[in-house]
């Protein structure tokens, strides 16, 4: 480590082959945690790069309880977090959306970090049981077209950084490297992240890796399409800028976002969106999250297509019938 942090110091790069060793000396425990500090604030200065983030991902999938779907091809949708909206669960309804229109949903979610309530906060408020068992979620996914895989169970290697990382209360690449390290490996993501930079590195460590992908960035500053203003859409065949009206919908208030100030405020918000109650603004923002994530599994689809298929699988009831066979078979 002594080596590698001298190296970082003056400013030289890892390879990916590099970044691998070291992640994997530190999920074996073998430095100490002052050098695991200096490590995490060298990358918080200058950011990790590509090759480096994926040797750090494959370290810690090398590391994982593994999951085996069998030949179901899945999708994951999820922000990295730390926009400091507080905004409602949505890419979590849209899980059970896109699960509503006929795909396979392999959600990786945790407890909220900087909301009120994340994906794993929501399952709780509604009775559901965490599991790691790969048949079980595996039959979820035939039952349901939806599995919900919790974080801290299939990632025990964290916990050699936890109490570093809670000590340094900012965000590091391992906030970076969440939403790469789905433990049964999807061949497609929707992944939204809460600026551009990030939006690029994604992008390049995606494309690299050979996954289907959009990633999203509303560009006000939100880890999702939040339709309060434009927002940008990169995929493996195209980047483009959108205003809502683009695609069909009105422009909406920061306000009309907000997840509450409780867990259980956030989970009547889910139910409402998913039992076509909620408001306008809501619910137009669950649908086009969902648009694009139907488009980055089935790449073929026009967005208007995905979108027309995103709203008959919530207003026919499908989205709310999927949830609620997902709760019943998970508890």
């Amino acid at each position: 480590m002594k080596q590698i942090l001298s190296r970082l110091f003056a400013h030289d790069t890892l390879s990916r082959e590099e970044a691998y060793d070291l992640m994997t000396g530190i999920t074996h425990g073998q430095y100490p945690e002052a050098q695991i500090a200096a490590l995490l604030t060298v990358f918080q200065m200058r950011g990790a790069l590509v090759d480096e983030i994926i040797g750090f991902r494959d370290a810690l999938l090398a590391t994982r309880v593994p999951v085996n779907l069998g030949d179901i091809d899945t999708i994951d949708i999820v922000g990295t977090g730390g926009d400091g909206k507080n905004t409602f669960n949505i890419s979590t309804c849209a899980c059970f959306v896109v699960a509503g229109a006929g795909y396979y949903v392999a959600k990786h979610g945790n407890y909220g970090a900087t909301s009120v309530s994340g994906a794993s906060n929501v399952m709780e408020q509604h009775g559901v049981r965490f599991s790691n068992d790969a048949d079980h979620l595996k039959r979820s996914l035939e039952t349901c077209h939806m599995a919900y895989l919790h974080a801290p169970l299939f990632n025990p290697a964290m916990k050699y950084v936890a109490s570093i990382r809670k000590a340094l209360q900012v965000r590091t690449f391992f906030n970076l490297l969440g939403p790469l390290i789905n433990p049964c490996l999807p061949k497609s993501q929707l992944l939204g992240v809460a600026d551009l930079a990030q939006m690029r590195l994604y992008t390049n460590v995606l494309q690299k890796l050979q996954q289907r992908f959009a990633v999203v960035n509303n560009l006000d500053g939100y880890d999702e399409i939040s339709l309060t203003d434009e927002f940008k859409v990169m995929t493996n065949q195209y980047e483009t800028i959108y205003q809502p009206s683009d695609l069909g919908f009105e422009k909406v208030e920061r306000a009309a976002l907000s997840g509450g100030k409780t867990p259980a405020d956030a989970a009547r918000i889910f139910d409402n969106v998913l039992q076509n109650r909620a408001t306008k603004a809501q619910t137009d923002c669950v649908l086009i999250n969902a648009s694009f994530a139907i488009q980055a599994h089935a790449p073929q689809l026009p967005i208007i297509t995905c979108v027309e298929q995103a709203r008959e699988s919530l207003l026919s009831g499908r989205a709310w019938e999927t949830f609620t066979r997902f709760v019943e078979f998970n508890q």
